[in-house]
Parts: structure tokens; sequence; C-alpha cells
């Protein structure tokens, strides 16, 4: 998931939408990876959608998040809204690039 410039509440309705469908075409144990490097700004009715997202993702039995938020200020939030919408402890890494994400991904 990339989350790119200024993202709206409306963006990110199609995008939940468009996450249901694929993850009902992978199996269980997937490894997310959440790209915020190009991320400018959210919409603060984001959180919202982020959280049923983060539901939706645990509900098919994800197996790992890597974020990639190379600046600690863009951080919006996706530590505390997980914990109000995972309800397992996941295992949620956060990197500074890509290149840290693609080692923990083993790509």
């Amino acid at each position: 998931m990339s989350y790119i410039g200024r993202v709206s509440v409306e963006e990110l309705q199609r995008g939940s939408k468009e996450l249901a469908v694929l993850l009902a075409e992978l199996p269980a144990g997937l490894r997310i990876l959440v790209d915020l490097e190009r991320l400018e700004a959210m919409d603060i009715g984001c959180a919202k959608i982020v959280g049923k997202m983060m539901e939706v993702m645990e509900h098919h039995g994800m197996d790992l998040i890597v974020r990639v938020i190379p600046d600690p200020t863009k951080d919006i939030g996706f530590n505390i809204i997980s914990r109000f919408h995972y309800r397992s402890n996941q295992r949620v890494m956060t990197c500074k690039t890509m290149s840290e994400a693609g080692a923990l991904l083993a790509l």
C-alpha cells in the first residue's frame, strides 16, 4: 500500500474497497508493505477508514506489517490506530527506507 501526496477521504474509501477485493483473491499469511515515503498529508477523516482497513487485513490473516516512514513527522498515527483496530499482537516493523523494508520482507 502506498500513500502519495495529499490523501482525501474519498480516495481512501475507493482504496479500501479495492483492498477488500484484492484480499479475497490472496491466501492468508500476508506480509503487508505500507509506503509513506511520498505522503504529504492525509485528511483527519481518513483515520476511521485506515482503522477499518487494518481490521480487514487482520481478519484476512496477515502475518507481518512493514511500514516505511522516512520522516517520523509523517507517521500519521498508525501506531495509535493499530492499538484500537488490531485484536492480536501483530508483528509491525517501521523502517526509514524501502531498502530496509525489502530486507525485512526478504525481497
